[in-house]
């Protein structure tokens, strides 16, 4: 789902070139349809089995946005020479990284190509976010990441995400916790980047009518069809009643959407 940082944030769903705005449709009752069929969407071709979020087989092994680098930036080799796709690193990872907290199942740090990681924190569905080191490269906002992961959580629990609002966390006051719980465990070293100490908590609002009190994932793959009153959207889930589906989990797959 494309996103737009908004009073609540603002989902639209693509559907063929063009967009379904979906906040319109909170309330109204969903028919989502998995027609049988899946493309590859990097190349097209007719896949029976989806691949990283999307892609076929030969192009999960090939590309260089499938490579395991990818969810590992710690292992980034593209000054080893063997990047996939030089062009395609130069632009995603020889550019400028942002290393953050935020506060989505709780807090967490993690790193986002650019430097305005809205856009990010919003596919986490997380709370609030705050930037706290701008670094050059790819690789050095892994190596940060791995740094600090020692003290803080790196992964979002999608279940206590989807379940309501995580209290509000003080992360001006975290990043200092943070940085101090750094800086006393490896006395001497000094982080990659710059300190992004003057950057302000970003508070972020979802379109949510309610919570699901159990949660149930939906899975095209076993059942085609998904039907049901749209109860909101929080990070890249529909909230179906009390059922969610992770949409970009079946980037790829072909469905029929119709709404009351």
């Amino acid at each position: 789902m494309a996103t737009t940082f908004a009073e609540p944030v603002r989902y639209e769903l693509p559907v063929g070139e063009a967009s379904l705005p979906l906040n319109p449709l909170l309330g109204k009752r969903l028919r989502l349809r998995f027609l049988a069929r899946i493309s590859c969407i990097a190349c097209g071709r007719a896949t029976k089995k989806s691949f990283n979020q999307g892609y076929c087989f030969p192009c999960m092994r090939s590309l260089p946005e499938t490579d395991a680098c990818m969810v590992r930036p710690e292992t980034c080799h593209f000054a080893e020479g063997t990047c996939r796709d030089a062009e395609w690193g130069r632009t995603h990872c020889i550019r400028p990284h942002t290393v953050y907290l935020a506060n989505s199942s709780g807090l967490k740090v993690g790193i986002t190509r650019g430097e305005d990681p809205r856009g990010r924190w919003i596919d986490q569905g997380a709370r609030q976010g705050l930037g706290i080191r701008l670094v050059d490269d790819r690789l050095q906002a892994g190596l940060v990441e791995v740094a600090l992961k020692g003290y803080v959580n790196d992964r979002t629990n999608w279940r206590a995400m989807l379940k309501g609002e995580p209290e509000a966390v003080d992360l001006p006051a975290a990043r200092e916790r943070l940085l101090e719980q750094f800086a006393a465990g490896h006395p001497g070293q000094v982080l990659s980047g710059a300190g992004l100490e003057g950057g302000e908590v970003v508070e972020l609002h979802y379109p949510v009518l309610a919570y699901p009190q159990k949660i149930r994932s939906h899975n095209f793959d076993k059942e085609p069809l998904l039907e049901g009153v749209l109860q909101g959207i929080k990070g890249q889930y529909l909230i179906v009643d009390q059922t969610v589906i992770n949409v970009r989990k079946f980037a790829g797959y072909h469905v029929a959407l119709e709404h009351d």
